[in-house]
């Protein structure tokens, strides 16, 4: 039985990337991948400092609790060989296809290109073109740990163990991710944050994969939307104005506290609100992944074009960039999928 709400979610928070990265782009906060002297608008840096913690957490939520549903009617050298595809491929050849764009550019801006021989361009262009896909390399690592850990006896003896835990834990849970989000985190590559993302995945699996656990989300959904807006008031002011990526912010009670609570409010409200399907569910189903993979190099090359060649108002920037940047995507989503060979490179995908 697919689990139509874990859907909606994951594409529902692939746009919100795709709108976070916008604001990311044009940030004024001087947040360093951002286009250089482009304007913002405040009030844009304000709401991608409010998503910012909890989006990326959710995601991983989701990708240990699909994990498991998918293990149910999968050996474990099945998943891994679909993770492969899925996962690995689109985060390494396809940045021989689409993603050099993404490196070339920050190249670019960085006044790096009159330094590097032209032979050379191309070749770090791809090394340097990862962008959002480190998510799925992450996700791949996770997955086969997750493997080895089945393996061992260990994930399935405590999955068993947390089937019936009382609702007031999974509130509780903020205490092990706080705990992650002080560790396994790479220097400059911020994005790399193992520690939290790992703890995120393996509670997915573990804990909130369970029947119980997503009933007791789903009647208590509101109010811990209403905990999450409290929490991200609270939030707000603490880190107003300032750069939401830096690490004192991540690792501070405060945010994990509220992107966890954010993230259980949107379990239990999109169990509640979000469970069912219709044809353009089915469609952003399927293009989701496809969404998220290709986005970045075409925002990228909207908005570096928008700033570098057009003089217009900063709304405009921000408005021209959603409006051009989403149909492109859709549009290349659709031809990449219909083209043999390089589908399975961008997007992992063997068949249409």
């Amino acid at each position: 039985m697919r689990r139509h709400s874990l859907d909606n979610l994951r594409w529902a928070a692939a746009l919100l990337v795709f709108a976070y990265h916008i604001c990311y782009l044009y940030n004024g906060l001087g947040i360093p991948g951002g286009i250089p002297g482009a304007e913002s608008l405040p009030a844009l840096d304000i709401l991608a400092g409010i998503v910012y913690p909890w989006f990326m957490v959710l995601l991983f939520v989701i990708a240990g609790m699909s994990a498991q549903y998918a293990l149910e009617r999968r050996t474990d050298g099945q998943f891994l060989r679909e993770r492969r595809d899925r996962l690995l491929a689109p985060s390494t050849l396809g940045l021989l296809v689409v993603h050099w764009v993404t490196g070339y550019l920050n190249i670019r801006m960085g006044g790096a290109l009159a330094f590097i021989p032209t032979p050379l361009v191309y070749p770090i262009s791809v090394i340097s073109g990862i962008g959002p896909l480190w998510f799925a390399q992450m996700l791949f690592v996770f997955s086969c740990l997750l493997v080895l850990l089945r393996r061992l006896g260990w994930a399935e003896k405590w999955r068993k163990r947390c089937e019936n835990l009382p609702s007031a834990v999974f509130v509780l849970l903020f205490l092990p991710l706080w705990g992650a989000a002080q560790v396994l985190n790479l220097p400059v590559l911020t994005m790399y944050r193992f520690g939290i993302y790992l703890a995120a995945f393996l509670i997915g699996y573990l804990v909130l994969s369970h029947e119980a656990a997503q009933e007791a989300l789903a009647r208590f959904g509101l109010p811990l939307l209403a905990a999450a807006a409290a929490g991200g008031a609270a939030y707000t002011v603490r880190w107003l104005g300032k750069d939401y990526t830096d690490p004192a912010c991540l690792r501070s009670g405060l945010t994990n506290l509220y992107a966890w609570t954010a993230v259980l409010a949107a379990l239990g409200c999109g169990q509640r609100y979000f469970d069912g399907e219709n044809a353009f569910t089915r469609y952003m189903r399927r293009a989701g992944f496809g969404i998220y993979v290709l986005h970045y190099p075409v925002l990228l090359s909207v908005c570096y074009c928008l700033h570098t060649y057009f003089d217009l108002p900063a709304a405009w920037n921000y408005l021209l960039a959603l409006t051009a940047g989403l149909p492109v995507t859709f549009a290349l989503c659709e031809i990449i999928q219909r083209t043999p060979v390089i589908r399975y490179f961008v997007l992992g995908r063997r068949g249409r």
